[in-house]
């Protein structure tokens, strides 16, 4: 799961990232979104139920992680973050 972090953080440091679930939404929809990372501890889970499933219409790869805290710190922002997508990848490299 570190691994996860540090790359949506070189992500966010070298290429573009969107944080928040209604931006993550807006890159999926548009097809801009490269990988989307959503964060299990959400609540209620109604405001990220809808990610996997426009991600799997547009053929993006969705992946849960454990931390919403954690993931709004990877993606450059000093607060929690429900959702990121990668647009751009930078020098991050993801599986």
């Amino acid at each position: 799961m570190a691994e996860i972090y540090d790359s949506i953080e070189k992500a966010s440091k070298t290429g573009k990232v969107d944080v928040g679930v209604n931006e993550v939404t807006k890159a999926v929809e548009r097809g801009l979104a490269k990988h989307v990372f959503v964060a299990q501890d959400v609540d209620p889970k109604e405001l990220v139920q809808h990610l996997p499933i426009i991600c799997k219409e547009k053929g993006i790869e969705c992946v849960e992680v454990d931390s919403k805290h954690k993931l709004g710190i990877s993606a450059g922002i000093n607060k929690s973050s429900a959702a990121v997508a990668v647009i751009e990848l930078g020098e991050a490299k993801f599986k």
